[in-house]
């Protein structure tokens, strides 16, 4: 029995020391422990940008009941927006996205299926995206370099898989809701209260009030000066990592520059 309660306090004491340790390797380095952290792999979520510029963008996975009308509804206010369309959106309304890419729209990768990425192989991960990047192009002739993975779900074999294919992930900072047949009050105070300079919006294109919602949204930001572009053209080009970081929150910044 006393050597039993011996090696309980051996052990406790080893563990004691063990946090003493993990605690003053963390106050003394905190950039060591503060890199590791930070080697989680992030899509884009926003654009650390100057100017008052915004992207919207729309989800296209199932329905088809407005996206003619909201494509009537950007040409209004000259306003271009980046479609994410599933491949197998694409299979049922081909017109629908020959019509985006006619109107000057980029019509950009939400997967093939929309399945569950994280749940995927990297292999099939590729295969997946390689499956829409086709079909896209067989009708627009342009091929994606950006995709939003399906639920905005995803963790870093994603990330990396898709950077593989010299592809962007994106995702959002702004989410509307408008899937939750929310008002179109309510996706507009949504939108509005939270837009930023660099901001990406999430829509869809076949919610409920979305095309209610959509002109006063425009209206509003334009008259606060901001200058609505594609997501291709709010990015910051470049190698990440080289030209480009994305911080912890997902906010693509411009790469420090080593002066010499």
């Amino acid at each position: 029995m006393k050597v039993f309660l011996l090696k309980r306090r051996l052990l406790a004491g080893l563990a004691c020391l063990l946090a003493v340790a993990a605690m003053f390797y963390a106050v003394n380095y905190p950039s060591a422990v503060s890199a590791a952290a930070s080697e989680r792999q992030l899509p884009i979520y926003c654009v650390q940008r100057d100017q008052k510029m915004v992207a919207i963008s729309f989800d296209a996975a199932w329905g088809n009941e407005d996206t003619q009308q909201l494509i009537d509804i950007m040409e209004k206010y000259k306003v271009k927006a980046t479609f994410f369309v599933v491949g197998e959106w694409v299979d049922k309304y081909p017109e629908s996205v020959k019509a985006l890419h006619d109107a000057g729209h980029e019509v950009m990768n939400h997967s093939n299926s929309h399945a569950h990425m994280s749940q995927l192989s990297s292999d099939e991960i590729i295969a997946d995206v390689q499956a829409c990047n086709e079909k896209i192009a067989d009708v627009t002739g342009v091929s994606p370099t950006l995709i939003r993975p399906p639920y905005g779900e995803y963790d870093d074999h994603v990330i990396t898989a898709i950077r593989s294919m010299g592809m962007e992930p994106i995702q959002w900072d702004v989410d509307s809701l408008d899937w939750k047949d929310l008002s179109a009050g309510d996706i507009s105070q949504r939108v509005l209260s939270k837009v930023q300079p660099g901001s990406i919006v999430l829509f869809h294109n076949a919610a409920l009030h979305t095309p209610e919602a959509l002109p006063g949204i425009i209206e509003a930001l334009l008259q606060d000066g901001y200058t609505f572009v594609p997501i291709s053209q709010i990015i910051l080009p470049g190698e990440y990592g080289v030209d480009y970081t994305i911080d912890h929150t997902g906010r693509q910044c411009p790469a420090a520059k080593n002066s010499r």
